[in-house]
């Protein structure tokens, strides 16, 4: 691999004003770890967790951190209980023309539930259609309106009626995803409802993956927050069901797939009842365990009690579907990754010099269950996020090379974003819209967790204008990766990878940081931001 810095720059003291050390040896060292087979995948509450949390809080140490968890320890415990299932049964469709409907699981669909309980029956519900299960009185949308599905099953589109839209216009912002958009919202939305079973279709373009991820991702051990009352107030069942088998459960009612879906994208849709009930079943094991969120912390000097939060999940998938005879899902872009870019920012801030407020480096557990680390630690702070200036999140790193660009998920929502555009253009590179804002990106990672809650949070990196190759060879690893590795086996660590974006996006990260530890500004969610009411109440009284 060629240079990736001038040595005048190596030799250089790591602070504000010059270029900071981001160790290539560390990258590459950490993700090539943490990938390995050895950690079996890093799914929580395994003895892998053990294996994981030791290395990253030995590298934290290594870099110069002070433990930054609950008790003066390296970790805060998140209480978590797994769902696994036992048995599962066919989900079946009666009362429709000709024979039952039995979709088969895993191939046609998968099933899982929220509830703690041993045991799942779903008897005869009633089948309902509720388009894309939005129920957004703001934007003048609700696909319940007018029905009752307490007790019954819904079947719901992924994503938002207008993804289909070639710009930002339209009542869901056109191309873009908006929360209402994202899966957790759909099943949200089905339990305030009252549904006893939510099942989402499954389409490549609008949910952003294919069938494969589903599957990998959805058929082991679920895991959720152990929180008093079991999540009784969920539906019984959640899950996906494949395209042709949505298309062969309408047809069953009568009614042209095709035809429901085109009409649910428009204004004014109300649910359609499809006059068949459904039957399903399955026993669980559960178990209860507590994970761990690792926490290092580099104290400020003038103002330590102000905090400055950088992230990254530590966690994937552990033993999924194996492929070609390999089962275990390494995660090494996802997230292996991301934790060594947290660890050579470590390194690099501490190298340094203490700022002026706490910087704090924490790796959390659970993001591949639904951002539960995160999410606890959002709700159960161990700094208080009144007192959280802001951050960054990281979540899988360029290893494509250098890019002309720089994306910003969600751009549009805080003024991180122009504190950081200076320093992006100080790179010679510019700032380009999200290549696929119908993914939902802002709505996938950790960041998030912070942001409903009021802490605005970076998440961007490089755009796909690759320095080699362009837009067309950035496009193509994009896609390379979230076809055939992402969620999958195939995630490996590659000595061949070219760090040199890596470091290019993890000196912004590393500028923002200092800047934001080394000021007094308290940057806000623009005024048009859905996260505004919540940083300012919080912020009330400072």
């Amino acid at each position: 691999m060629r240079a990736l810095l001038p040595l005048a720059f190596l030799a250089a003291p790591a602070t504000a004003q010059t270029q900071p050390v981001i160790s290539v040896d560390t990258l590459r060292s950490v993700t090539k770890e943490l990938s390995s087979d050895a950690y079996e995948g890093r799914k929580p509450v395994t003895p892998a967790e053990e294996k994981t949390a030791a290395y990253i809080i030995a590298r934290m140490q290594a870099a110069g951190l002070k433990p930054g968890g609950v008790g003066g320890g390296w970790t805060q415990p998140v209480p978590m209980v797994e769902i696994g299932k036992a048995t599962a049964q066919p989900l079946v469709f009666t009362g429709g023309r000709g024979a039952p409907v039995n979709l088969a699981y895993r191939t046609d669909m998968v099933e899982a539930t929220y509830r703690v309980s041993p045991r799942i029956d779903l008897k005869n519900s009633d089948v309902v259609f509720v388009g894309y299960g939005i129920n957004a009185p703001e934007r003048g949308w609700n696909d319940y309106a007018g029905v009752d599905v307490r007790g019954k099953t819904v079947i719901i589109l992924v994503n938002d009626p207008d993804w289909r839209s070639a710009t930002r216009d339209g009542p869901f912002e056109g191309r873009a995803m908006t929360y209402y958009g994202r899966w957790t919202y759909k099943y949200e939305e089905a339990a305030r409802q009252g549904a006893a079973a939510a099942i989402i279709v499954h389409q490549t373009e609008p949910a952003a993956y294919g069938w494969g991820v589903v599957q990998s991702s959805w058929t082991g051990p679920q895991q959720e927050l152990d929180e008093p009352g079991g999540h009784a107030d969920q539906s019984q069942v959640i899950g996906w069901m494949q395209l042709d088998a949505a298309k062969r459960v309408f047809a069953a009612a009568g009614k042209d797939f095709a035809a429901m879906e085109l009409a649910a994208g428009q204004r004014g849709f109300r649910a359609v009842p499809l006059g068949l009930k459904a039957s399903t079943g399955f026993s669980n094991t559960v178990r209860r365990q507590a994970s761990k969120n690792i926490i290092g912390i580099l104290p400020g000097t003038t103002a330590p009690n102000e905090y400055i939060m950088y992230t990254a999940h530590w966690d994937h998938l552990g033993h999924c579907d194996p492929v070609n005879g390999d089962g275990i899902c390494n995660g090494a872009l996802d997230n292996a990754s991301g934790v060594a870019g947290l660890i050579a920012l470590a390194e690099a801030q501490a190298k340094a010099g203490p700022a002026r407020r706490s910087l704090v480096f924490m790796s959390v557990t659970a993001e591949e269950a639904g951002l539960l680390g995160s999410r606890y630690y959002a709700e159960h702070p161990v700094y208080p996020l009144a007192r959280t200036a802001g951050g960054v999140n990281m979540d899988v790193l360029n290893v494509n090379g250098r890019a002309r660009d720089f994306v910003i998920t969600g751009a549009g929502k805080s003024e991180l974003e122009d504190m950081a555009k200076p320093i992006i253009a100080a790179q010679g590179r510019t700032v380009s819209p999200e290549p696929s804002p119908e993914k939902g990106g802002y709505f996938r990672s950790d960041h998030f967790s912070f942001a409903k809650l009021g802490v605005p949070m970076l998440d961007g990196g490089s755009g796909e204008n690759l320095v080699i190759g362009g837009t067309a060879a950035g496009h193509a690893a994009a896609v390379d990766y979230t076809e055939h590795r992402y969620h999958k086996p195939q995630d490996e660590y590659n000595p061949a990878w070219d760090w040199s974006g890596a470091v290019q996006d993890l000196t912004v990260y590393y500028r923002l940081g200092r800047e934001l530890a080394n000021g007094t500004s308290w940057p806000n969610w623009y005024r048009t931001s859905e996260f505004r009411a919540v940083r300012d109440k919080s912020r009330a009284g400072m």
